[in-house]
Order: C-alpha cells, then structure tokens, then sequence
C-alpha cells in the first residue's frame, strides 16, 4: 500500500546533515539501485554504516546484521527493505537509540510501513515517511532533478 505521507524539507535537511548514517537493506549486487544510493552518500563525504545480515562488508565497509550493533552507534538510518522487514528494523531502530529514520521510497510502497511510523513515532524516532535521497542531493544527476522537477509542478514535492 501507498501512503500520503510527506515530509518536511526541514526533516529531509536535518536527516542529510547528519554525516554518519546506517543504510539497512544495501545489496550484495553491486548494479543494484541501493548500492548506487550507498555509493552516492560515500562520494558525498558521509560516513555510512551498510546493514544486511549475513554479509560481512559491502564496498570495503564493515557491514552488521541489526542497527543496534554498530558501534559507535548511529543516529540516522536509511531504510532500504521491503515494508514487512521494515516493521523489524524500526524495532531495532527503538532498540539502538535511533533518532532519524527515512523509509526510503521512489515508487509503490518502497520501504514505507504505517506500523513502523506509528511505532518509530511512539518511541520519540522522527520519520521521514518516503522520498528518494537523490532527489535533495545538491548537483544530483539529471534524472533526479527531472524526478524534483515533476514533483514540484504536480505540488507533491516536500514543502
């Protein structure tokens, strides 16, 4: 299901200032969407921690199988994974001290759960409840900007 949820520019701005961030759900295949978006934050100066269990590094990271085992811990994470898995992940958001939480999405559901808002929400975790990072970047490729673009003149663009 999709849900009507926009963020503010002002949560998308604090999300992004924060330079170390968990991307939970980063693929293993390197041509994947997520690992361009992973790729994408590492080129921009941040310092992002991949979750996904089993796998033990990601594009010479270190990766963990659940937030609340990285160490240092982090702040902000990026949700990556379907919405049944995203339920878990705020879970384990609550369970790591997590304040930011973006449920990543560009089309259909993408990460987004009305549970975990709800439950991320009830713990004091602020949510930004869909959107594509790309799409905020500053000198973001032309296909993000178009995305922007369209998203401004149909009015569904973060205010």
């Amino acid at each position: 299901m999709v849900y009507d949820l926009r963020p503010s520019l002002a949560d998308i701005s604090h999300f992004l200032s924060r330079r170390r961030l968990a991307m939970v759900g980063v693929s293993q295949n390197p041509r994947d969407f997520t690992r361009s978006l992973f790729r994408e934050f590492i080129s921009r100066g941040y310092d992002v921690v991949p979750v996904h269990p089993g796998v033990a590094e990601i594009e010479g990271h270190s990766c963990y199988a659940r937030v609340q085992d990285i160490a240092p811990p982090v702040a902000a994470v990026l949700v990556l994974t379907p919405p049944a898995v995203t339920n878990q992940i705020a879970h384990d958001c609550v369970d790591a001290g997590v304040a930011e939480v973006w449920m990543y999405r560009a089309a259909g559901a993408g990460a987004v759960s009305r549970e975990a808002i709800d439950y991320c929400e009830a713990n004091g975790i602020r949510v930004i409840p869909g959107e594509c990072p790309f799409m905020f970047f500053p000198r973001t490729g032309l296909p993000h900007r178009i995305h922007g673009f369209v998203r401004r003149i149909t009015r569904s663009y973060p205010q």
